[in-house]
């Protein structure tokens, strides 16, 4: 899983035994023999064989040998070079890669086609070359409403990694909870998590846990909706007077940032930078769903800034708050993407558009210019059949986008929500 894109069935079988052996060829780092280690361990555990875990000396005696070319990215980019090629014959397995990444992709597909008969275990002849349809390919997790321990978070890596997904999209803050510790702001993870958050230790934990796996993190702090936790330590950043207590249930809440206040894009830029230096991807998540602005509504000098700055309403207004906040993340290094509800005719077009409210708003985004990941259709946490899942395409047959325009569609994203 998933299918990949060329497989050509021949003839004869590869047996798993107890002389199981794999031997590397070309570069070898220790994320490749990590990854090799550990596939062997799964493939003992499912066959109930002993497998050796030293790595073989001879590449001609080895059942299976990973030729690998070059480490890849540093930091797993959305570029990365993902292909591979695995040819089984009845004397040995070989997985040619480009990347580290690649040969781990393609020793999930060595695991995975795995079968057994009276016989033994063994693996079907097979040619295989494979790469992504899309360079984005994610799960969200949502911790803000409800923590998760490191142990969940990992199990869900290891998942992620055997069905090749690749963005780990950590949804770090919401109005029930503020789940990172921040060193500048401590009253944000002190005041608005009732004690559940992720020290910065344990997100580095994560990140090479994931890295290790071939995955991206990406966080996402929400806002300037979604944001009950923030002012709970911080209420001078709200658009109501004070004081904030965390929510304790679901549905959609009024506080929201004040977008006219200088202090908040003081701390949103101290806060937001702390979390660029912590969080090595290119991306960074800022929410921006569900605002629906009725705190605005009745701040009178809200409305006032507005009049005095021709903001017409408050979409526009959001939008007025994402433009500054885009400059705040270039200023980090750091690429926005947020939720189809921020695309508005003032955005630049450096920002991704994740949508959730239907592909009809992908398809948009991406007429318009913009970079675009589809989430409607994979809310994993409303327990839809799986076949429902799978009617849901980031580039139907169907689609009016032109090949240029098509370009813009990065992928998909699974989300899993907390509610």
């Amino acid at each position: 899983m998933p299918v990949p894109a060329s497989v050509q069935l021949q003839t004869g079988r590869l047996a798993i035994t107890n002389a199981f052996s794999v031997a590397t060829k070309g570069y070898a780092d220790d994320r490749l023999r990590g990854s090799i280690t550990r596939m062997t361990r799964r493939l003992a555990g499912r066959t109930v064989i002993t497998l050796p875990l030293d790595l073989a000396v001879d590449e001609s005696t080895a059942t299976l040998v990973v030729q690998c070319e070059r480490a890849g990215n540093l930091i797993p980019s959305l570029n990365e070079d993902e292909s591979y090629s695995l040819e089984i014959t009845d004397k040995q397995a070989r997985l040619v890669a480009p990347t580290v990444v690649g040969a781990l992709r393609g020793l999930e597909t060595f695991l995975q086609l795995l079968q057994g008969d009276r016989d033994g275990f063994y693996l079907q002849g097979v040619k295989i070359q494979d790469q992504p349809r899309f360079p984005w390919r994610g799960l969200l997790i949502d911790v803000g409403r409800h923590y998760e321990p490191m142990e969940v978070l990992k199990r869900n890596l290891d998942a992620m990694a055997a069905v090749k997904l690749n963005v780990f999209h950590w949804h770090l803050t919401e109005d029930q909870g503020f789940r990172v510790e921040s060193k500048r702001f401590p009253k944000l993870h002190l005041m608005g998590s009732d004690g559940l958050y992720y020290t910065q230790d344990q997100v580095r934990d994560i990140i090479a846990y994931a890295r290790d796996r071939g995955i991206r993190v990406m966080p996402e702090f929400d806002i300037p909706g979604h944001s009950t936790s923030w002012l709970v330590g911080h209420p001078e950043l709200g658009s109501a007077p004070g004081p904030y207590k965390i929510e304790r249930g679901a549905g959609i809440f009024e506080p929201a940032l004040d977008p006219t206040r200088e202090r908040t894009y003081k701390v949103l830029d101290g806060f937001l930078g702390e979390m660029a230096a912590l969080f090595p991807d290119a991306y960074m998540h800022i929410g921006g769903d569900e605002n629906e602005g009725k705190q605005w509504d009745r701040n009178p000098q809200i409305q006032a800034f507005m009049k005095e700055k021709g903001i017409k309403d408050n979409h526009a207004l959001q939008a007025y708050f994402n433009q500054r906040l885009l400059k705040i993340l270039q200023k980090h290094g750091k690429k926005m993407i947020g939720w189809d509800e921020i695309l508005h005719e003032d955005l630049p077009k450096d920002a991704v558009i994740q949508s959730w409210r239907g592909a009809a708003s992908l398809a948009d985004a991406a007429k318009k210019g913009y970079n675009g990941i589809l989430s409607a259709g994979y809310y994993i946490d409303l327990i839809f059949p799986a076949s429902q899942h799978y009617f849901a395409d980031p580039l139907p047959e169907t689609s009016t986008l032109t090949p240029e325009e098509a370009k813009h569609v990065l992928g998909g994203e699974a989300t899993m929500w907390g509610e």
